[in-house]
């Protein structure tokens, strides 16, 4: 069963996020800032992570600049997860290795699962 480490700290984003996945036979845990999401992808090594750019503590940005330093984090595909959808943005995610990105306002569950299936499959 593939795992998947979703970074938000939107309550209804994980709710959804999370039943869908589920749903579609993924593995999913939460962290709630990108402090502790750094620390879940180094205990659970997932196969993907949905990681949101606006957060408390360490910003999905950041995060994804430790990722690039860790030799196995690298390989973590990422999904941004956006507010704001800004060009600016997702150039700078893409730059640190973003695979692809959702827009919370454009938000379609499953346009959430083609994504996560097109970077590690079912």
């Amino acid at each position: 069963m593939k795992k998947i480490l979703l970074i938000e700290d939107e309550e209804i984003m994980i709710d959804l996020l999370q039943k869908k996945l589920i749903r579609e036979g993924y593995k999913v845990s939460v962290a709630r800032d990108g402090e502790k999401g750094l620390k879940a992808m180094k205990e659970a090594r997932p196969d993907l992570v949905l990681l949101d750019i606006i957060m408390p503590k360490m910003g999905g940005l950041e995060v994804m600049e430790e990722m690039a330093k860790d030799q196995e984090l690298s390989k973590i595909p990422v999904i941004v997860v956006s507010n704001s959808g800004q060009p600016v943005e997702l150039d700078r995610a893409q730059k640190l290795g973003a695979k692809d990105w959702l827009v919370k306002t454009e938000f379609d569950p499953q346009e959430v699962i083609n994504k996560v299936a097109r970077q590690i499959g079912k």
